[in-house]
């Protein structure tokens, strides 16, 4: 475990005993790994968890629903709304939380290709960590890869950055997650991860700004030290 990792502890406020996220928190506790709301739990499920967790959201959805004097007893509109809600964020919005990385197809560098490469836009959906309102934009990913780099497939940058994605973050650290991931992965000489996208905590409350968008880079490597290299992948996507 990184030395720098805070060892998370567990607040009494939150401890259920008999409940499956109780149990899931004790593993997570017990290995002293975090559990922020940005980080994959997938390792630390059990077969059949993921759907007891489910369960056990739509009852606390279904309380808060009853704490803001909505009657979801014999409303029709609201009578199914936890359990929506509760799939929603384990299976959809959440998800990149519960699964493993996605299987990566791999291939050899054979023809010792080092020009810069550029996916992209790959549309994105988070959600912010702060008021678990949605985040919408686009991601592009510039490449430069070294001859002993590993290639993937295409489709393969959509699905490890909507892995990514789908779960409670805030945008200055997801590219940087998403960065990581693929420098791990593919150990190019240079990277480049921009993202641009709405935040809706701005346009449905607070200053309800229907036009601001938020742009973030990393760069690494080559990327990041040669600024003609930087110029041309930022030219190429339209930046």
């Amino acid at each position: 475990m990184n030395a720098n990792v805070q060892i998370p502890t567990l607040n009494k406020e939150h401890e259920q005993p008999d409940s499956t996220a109780a149990r899931i928190r004790a593993r997570l506790l017990a290995a002293g790994q975090r559990f922020h709301a940005n980080d994959n739990i997938s390792a630390f499920l059990e077969p059949g968890e993921r759907e007891a967790i489910c369960k056990e959201v739509e009852h606390h959805v279904r309380k808060t629903l009853c704490a803001l004097v909505i009657d979801v007893d014999h409303d029709h509109n609201s009578q199914d709304t936890a359990r929506r809600i509760a799939s929603m964020y384990i299976n959809e919005l959440f998800s990149g939380r519960y699964e493993a990385p996605p299987a990566m197809t791999r291939f050899p560098n054979a023809n010792a290709l080092g020009e810069l490469q550029i996916i992209g836009p790959i549309a994105v959906r988070s959600t912010c960590s702060h008021h678990l309102c949605p985040i919408i934009g686009q991601v592009w990913i510039g490449l430069l890869p070294q001859p002993d780099s590993t290639l993937i497939g295409l489709s393969k940058y959509a699905r490890l950055t909507r892995w990514i994605m789908r779960r409670p973050q805030i945008q200055e650290e997801a590219v940087v997650h998403l960065a990581d991931e693929l420098e791990q992965q593919l150990n190019p000489t240079g990277l480049a991860v921009l993202m641009r996208a709405q935040h809706y905590c701005m346009h449905w409350r607070g200053v309800r700004d229907e036009n601001a968008m938020m742009t973030n880079t990393v760069m690494r490597g080559a990327l990041f030290e040669d600024a003609t290299l930087r110029h041309e992948f930022l030219t190429l996507i339209g930046s």
